[in-house]
This record gives C-alpha cells, sequence and structure tokens, in this order.
C-alpha cells in the first residue's frame, strides 16, 4: 500500500460539482485520476504522474454501483476516505471530488453508455454489463470535472481500450494517458481488491504474473501460435490448486486472439482468476525477446 506520511496538507474535498468547478476556473491545464478509492501505491503513481504533466490535479472517489454485478463485492468494496486523503496529499493532488450516489446517479437517471466490440470479451464477457457501468461513470465525471488529461492504469488494460474508445468515438476533448502496472515485490499487480488477501495468499496470488511471464518465455523462444502461448501460460498458472481461471489469452490492439501473434505496442497478455474467493486480474505487453528484461 502507498506509504502515507504522518505530516500532511490534506486536499480540498468537494462533494457538490458546481463548487469543484468554481475552483478549477483558471486553474491552467487539468490532470484528472478517476478511482473508486482504498487507495494504493498503483493509485499514487497516477497521481504523481498527473502532477508532473499538468498545473492542477484532481482525483475522484466514487465507488461506483453501475460496474457491480448483484453478486459481486459492492457493498463489502474497501472504503477509507480519511486514509485515501492522506495518499491523495503525499501525491500532490489538489482537489478531491467525492460525489453521493444521488449525486452521480439521481432520481430518474436512466441513461446507460454502451461500448460495442472491444467491451464484448474478456471481462465483459464473464461480467456483463461492467464496462457499461464503467463508461457511463467515467463519461459523467469527464463532463463534471472536464479535465485536459485523464490517466489510468494499465493493469485495466480492457477498461482503458473501452474508454479510449468511447472518448474518440463520443469526440470527448481530453487526452487518455496509460500508465504502467505497479508491482508489489513479488509481482503480484496492485489492486485496492488484494486487501481481501492476507500475506500468504498474496504471495501465492503472483502466480498470475509468473503466467503472463511464462508467455513472455515461450514467446522468446520461438512460439507464435497463440494457442500454444496460451497454454504455456496455463500449464503455471493452474499449477496452484487454489486457482480458478476465467481467462489467459494473448490479443492484438482489438482485443481479438488472432492463430498467430507478433510482439508490439498493442499486444497483450491477460489474464483473470480467482483466488481465495478473489477475483484478479493481470496484464502484460507481449515484447520482443531483445526487449524481455
Amino acid at each position: 500500500m502507498a506509504a502515507v506520511p504522518d505530516t500532511l496538507s490534506v486536499p480540498q474535498v468537494f462533494r457538490d460539482p458546481a463548487a469543484l468547478r468554481l475552483a478549477l476556473s483558471g486553474r491552467g491545464v487539468i490532470g484528472f485520476v478517476p478511482t473508486m478509492g482504498y487507495l494504493h501505491d498503483g493509485h499514487a503513481t497516477l497521481m504523481r504522474q498527473a502532477r508532473q504533466a499538468c498545473d492542477t490535479v484532481v482525483l475522484s472517489i466514487f465507488v461506483n454501483p453501475l460496474q457491480f454485478g448483484p453478486k459481486e463485492d459492492f457493498a463489502s468494496y474497501p472504503r477509507d476516505l480519511e486514509r485515501d486523503l492522506a495518499v491523495a496529499a503525499s501525491a500532490g493532488v489538489d482537489y478531491v471530488f467525492a460525489p453521493s450516489e444521488e449525486t452521480m446517479y439521481p432520481a430518474g437517471f436512466s441513461t446507460r453508455v454502451s461500448v460495442e466490440g472491444v467491451s464484448e470479451t474478456l471481462d465483459g464477457a464473464s461480467r456483463p454489463g461492467h464496462f457499461t457501468g464503467v463508461a457511463t461513470v467515467v463519461l459523467k465525471l469527464l463532463n463534471l470535472v472536464r479535465p485536459d488529461m485523464v490517466f489510468l492504469g494499465e493493469k485495466d488494460w480492457q477498461q482503458v481500450a473501452v474508454l479510449r474508445r468511447m472518448v474518440t468515438d463520443l469526440n470527448v476533448t481530453v487526452t487518455v494517458q496509460g500508465v504502467p502496472t505497479v508491482r508489489e515485490p513479488s509481482g503480484l499487480a496492485m489492486s485496492s481488491r488484494n486487501s481481501y488477501l492476507n500475506d500468504e495468499q498474496r504471495a501465492r496470488a503472483a502466480v498470475l504474473s509468473r503466467s503472463l511471464r511464462a508467455v513472455q518465455a515461450a514467446y522468446a523462444a520461438g512460439e507464435r501460435r497463440t494457442a500454444a502461448l496460451r497454454q504455456a501460460g496455463m500449464q503455471v498458472l493452474t499449477g496452484d490448486p487454489e486457482v480458478q481461471p476465467d481467462y489467459l489469452t494473448v490479443v492484438d490492439g482489438n482485443l481479438q486472439e488472432p492463430e498467430q501473434i507478433q510482439a508490439g505496442p498493442e499486444s497483450r497478455i491477460l489474464v483473470a482468476a480467482r483466488m481465495f474467493g478473489v477475483r484478479l486480474i493481470d496484464n502484460m505487453p507481449l515484447l520482443a525477446a531483445e526487449e524481455q528484461a
């Protein structure tokens, strides 16, 4: 988790969108980091990137009910606003927007944003309606904050792809900046849901990142068939009996799995699995042999 200094200048918190817009007037280039809170070093990295690139940094904290399925963890999703404000302050955030559910979805709200294609596979297939909820809330947040840049973590690679497509298709005047995944020392991708795991479970959950590296190794050895690459990763992933795989795949820039694949900036290895009752996701770029560390 992100380190929290003892003494901080806590950023100003806004619940009302109009008051936030008034505060942002004349504040130069605005960088925006949308989150559901319970912040960790991955989130802090997004904020620091925004701090370096922009004059003013806005963080949103809103646990969005629209992106949770009926049997998912909306009610139990971790929340700790006081701690989040301390992490935000340590990363140089100026303003925090923490709206209520009633503010975001007032009585009579009936509009949804559906991004076809990129939202329909992988997590979109496993979690019906999830990306509609994500696209809806992010478009609302972009309209309320009106940032120049929005910073998104690449751990949620499909989410980044969905939001890039939405921004392009709907002519939203914002630059989408993806930021590489931040990992725990074990290799486990940082996630708020990691808090559901104890230390031993977190160490074992690093099998997800090891399965991705196994795909990298097979590619470096000359394998180009996606089915064989997938199998190399699954062999590692299923080596832990606690793993309940959802998917492990190698995709191109359209999030499609071709019969054969070449490394490139948009080629990606993605995995999702349940361990100890927690659904975890991870991904890595598919790198050419000479690029692999």
